[in-house]
């Protein structure tokens, strides 16, 4: 089921168990921010990102540093070299994603993050060491930026793809088809939105993270947050900006959030999460959220 009917969908998402997979990953992998600084291309449509003089490459190779070591914790993870040609490479998930049983390489909108999907250690890890099939997307037109654009509910198998000058309707298609969903709800993100996953998050199938002004329809995000009520929260104009709608549950306890945006957290938010069982963990980030991503953007996840 693809639809834009988001009374249909939430209908059919309530006849369904949680019973789809793992809802959280196994292990975890990120791309190191060498090379790091501002990519002309991707700040084209990506509103979020700071100027040139806003990046401090030494800053933001020590907060990634933290952030493999603070996730390293909670479950294994794995960093790949970066590469000064792929200035956003810092953002894998946009581009790898994993079902169980296969990767997923995904069709990036600018030339400069199509190199990423070419990289052969990357393939070869999921292909040959971890025994992956491919699901290749990245030689077709369609744009599908993999878990950028399209949000998961992985225990129960369901999608929320924002689309945007990132991702189209054919491209969300193939997105559900590799990722093999029951069902995925499409919508069109609101101007200036680049992807869905600095405006909403599903933690661990039972709560939810929601940026409404995110949305170029409202009523699409009031709709999932009613879902998965009581544990919604849905965002004020002050946590959107700090990017706490670009959050992960990567266990089943925690919530991993950069650390502007856990400051932005309200403490009724903070109570909304707790009473879900997620306790707030919040990694400084401020020098990779120069590149207009947060936290969630870092983390590729492992199924």
């Amino acid at each position: 089921m693809i639809t834009r009917d988001f009374t249909a969908f939430t209908a059919h998402a309530r006849t369904l168990d949680t019973d789809f997979g793992a809802a959280t990953a196994r292990a975890a992998f990120l791309v190191a921010p060498d090379g790091f600084r501002l990519a002309e291309q991707s700040a084209q449509d990506n509103a979020y990102m700071a100027e040139a003089t806003a990046f401090d490459a030494a800053r933001a190779s020590a907060q990634h540093r933290d952030l493999q070591r603070a996730l390293s914790a909670v479950l294994p993870t794995v960093c790949f070299a970066g590469n000064p040609d792929t200035p956003d490479a810092v953002f894998p998930n946009n581009v790898f994603g994993t079902a169980p049983g296969r990767y997923v390489v995904g069709r990036m909108r600018h030339e400069v993050r199509q190199r990423e999907a070419g990289r052969a250690d990357i393939r070869g890890f999921f292909r040959d060491v971890l025994g992956y099939a491919e699901v290749a997307l990245d030689a077709q037109p369609h744009a599908c930026e993999l878990t950028g654009a399209l949000v998961i509910d992985h225990a129960r198998g369901l999608g929320y793809c924002g689309l945007s000058e990132r991702c189209d309707e054919e491209g969300a298609r193939l997105m559900h088809e590799a990722f093999g969903l029951r069902a995925t709800l499409l919508f069109d993100l609101a101007p200036g939105e680049y992807h869905t996953n600095v405006v909403l998050a599903v933690l661990a199938g039972r709560a939810t993270v929601v940026c409404p002004n995110g949305f170029a329809d409202p009523a699409v995000a009031q709709a999932i947050a009613e879902f998965y009520a009581p544990h919604a929260v849905v965002c004020n104009e002050a946590e959107h900006a700090a990017f706490v709608g670009n959050c992960i549950a990567l266990s089943a306890d925690r919530v991993w959030m950069s650390a502007n945006a856990a400051a932005a957290l309200t403490p009724a938010h903070r109570g909304v999460l707790a009473a879900a069982g997620f306790r707030v963990e919040g990694v400084a980030l401020d020098a990779i959220e120069a590149a207009g991503g947060s936290l969630r953007c870092c983390i590729g996840e492992i199924f």
